[in-house]
């Protein structure tokens, strides 16, 4: 089955959504919230291309998956660096190399940017996606992911990491 990388289009928003749908079910730090996730994906779209990259994967006429990076300056790296999220293909479509050629456009548009690294987080409790990304040779680092929501900001609330002495 013949299947294409593109870049994605405002006219791929809605089938994405349902794609992010299919990720956020199995991230457990995400939400399903349709209207946050149109409205990203939109964002992500408008000025896309030198900082911002949202690539899908088509097969049969129909987006079966998709991923995008973002570029970054990092001070270890000295240079450009870029994120890469939101990479997931359809249940039906997986385990036919689609990931994988999605992650190989990504670099390869990373690369043509001059980023010297490019990172992803991935649910620790998603073992197909961290066996995939093992597979494809993707390394885990010693770093962890810590966030805060705006919400969050107007106050401090107390220390949640399990070692915290404040705790």
């Amino acid at each position: 089955m013949p299947v294409t990388i593109r870049d994605a289009g405002m006219e791929d928003i809605e089938t994405m959504v349902a794609l992010l749908h299919q990720l956020f079910a199995i991230e457990k730090d995400f939400r399903i919230d349709i209207q946050r996730h149109r409205r990203g994906l939109e964002l992500m779209l408008d000025g896309c291309g030198k900082h911002r990259c949202v690539k899908v994967a088509e097969a049969l006429g129909t987006v079966v998956g998709m991923g995008s990076a973002q570029l970054l300056i990092s001070t270890a790296e000295g240079g450009a660096a870029a994120l890469i999220e939101d990479i997931v293909v359809d249940a039906r479509w997986r385990r036919n190399g689609i990931g994988r050629r999605i992650i190989d456009a990504l670099e390869r548009w990373g690369i043509e940017r001059g980023v010297t690294r490019m990172q992803l987080l991935a649910d620790r409790t998603n073992f197909a996606a961290l066996d995939f990304y093992d597979r494809i040779g993707w390394l885990p680092t010693r770093m962890i992911c810590l966030r805060r929501r705006s919400a969050e900001m107007r106050g401090t609330p107390p220390c949640r990491i399990p070692s915290c002495p404040e705790r």
